[in-house]
């Protein structure tokens, strides 16, 4: 066995894995995008088994090219379709979703018609098809990516493990194995380039494996994600009519006072998981109600609302010597943080200074 084919066998061998587990539900969250998602990873795994098993015959075979074509086809429509689920579990097909099958189909009677066409006028077809359906469904799930690392801040104080940036990861390698294609292509005859393509797959596939196991069930039990997130659209726009408003001033005014005490007395933020659900429950409203409060009464959205007093509590730490005794995570931890990453993100985006920075600011003061 060469390297080339050893390293595709390690690719395949990853991919059927990870599509065993997605599709098993082994790790118990986010049930319905992970099946799609093992359904992606197991249509994504035919581009090497084809390498590795059948690359003549499926010259040779116009049956079995089309079906394994069409199969691989597919694999861009069913990764944005997973995007969907893990940004919406809530999601539900509808007629106009028929239009996911349109170019499909429309690819699959290219290919039944390759034998009634000129070999460059269906080789110029194919590859317009292809790229045009791979490009759109991957800018769309990048879209959507985008727009749920914003919607996350509504309902989440740590978002860290529920932001799906590890999808990211797989759109870019998608472009920048393009790239590298085109790279290589242009300034060499082409040898060799299958191991180096391949080899960068084989980076990203246990990359993926391995960010993908770890990812968290996103949304909160007994959260209502289209109520959560549509207000601060509304008040974005500063739209709202009487009839629109979910309190009334005064009642928006005694729950933003209520809010300010209990945040306070009780300092709910040191709790490293705390979400919308859990803050409404201790306020005894609903999690569409504490969200408007947040929203509509202080001009944010949760996660900015929470980190605020994260980070003046860390700032505390950090400027009093009785803790000096303490490393930077340990303040993080002591502050309501649950990871160091978050902890300086979030830090020097509400201070402009790393936790180590303002620390030793203080120190030469």
């Amino acid at each position: 066995m060469d390297l080339n084919a050893l390293i595709c066998t390690l690719i395949v061998g990853g991919l059927l894995l990870l599509s065993f587990i997605k599709l098993s539900n082994a790790i118990e969250v986010n049930r319905k995008a992970n099946i799609y998602f093992g359904i992606f990873v197991l249509l994504w795994s035919t581009f090497w088994l084809d390498e590795m098993i059948i690359p003549d015959l499926l010259d040779q075979n116009t049956l079995l090219f089309a079906i394994t074509r069409f199969i691989q086809f597919l694999v861009p429509v069913t990764f944005f379709i997973s995007v969907l689920f893990y940004i919406n579990p809530h999601f539900k097909y509808s007629l106009k979703d028929c239009r996911f099958l349109i170019v499909p189909l429309l690819f699959l009677i290219l290919l039944f018609c390759k034998p009634l066409l000129k070999e460059s006028l269906f080789n110029i077809l194919y590859i317009v098809i292809v790229l045009a359906h791979s490009l759109f469904y991957t800018v769309s799930a990048y879209l959507k990516i985008q727009k749920h690392q914003k919607d996350i801040e509504l309902f989440s104080s740590n978002t860290e493990f529920i932001d799906l940036k590890w999808i990211k990861y797989i759109i870019y390698s998608f472009i920048t194995s393009s790239v590298l294609i085109i790279i290589y292509s242009a300034f060499t005859t082409g040898d060799g380039l299958n191991l180096y393509i391949n080899l960068f797959f084989l980076v990203v596939v246990y990359l993926v494996t391995f960010y993908s196991i770890k990812q968290k069930e996103i949304y909160p039990r007994g959260l209502d994600i289209e109520k959560t997130i549509e207000p601060l659209d509304n008040s974005e726009n500063n739209n709202e009519t009487p009839k629109n408003k979910l309190l009334s001033d005064d009642e928006l005014d005694t729950l933003k006072h209520h809010l300010l005490q209990l945040m306070e007395r009780e300092k709910p933020y040191l709790d490293s998981e705390l979400n919308l659900v859990k803050l409404a429950e201790k306020l005894q409203l609903s999690s569409h109600q504490l969200s408007y409060v947040i929203n509509n009464g202080f001009n944010e959205n949760f996660f900015h609302f929470i980190n605020k007093y994260r980070v003046q509590k860390a700032e505390e730490l950090l400027t009093n010597p009785k803790w000096d005794h303490l490393n930077i995570l340990a303040i993080g931890f002591e502050s309501g943080f649950n990871s160091k990453t978050s902890f300086n993100t979030t830090f020097k985006k509400m201070t402009s200074y790393t936790p180590t920075e303002y620390r030793k600011k203080r120190s030469n003061l």
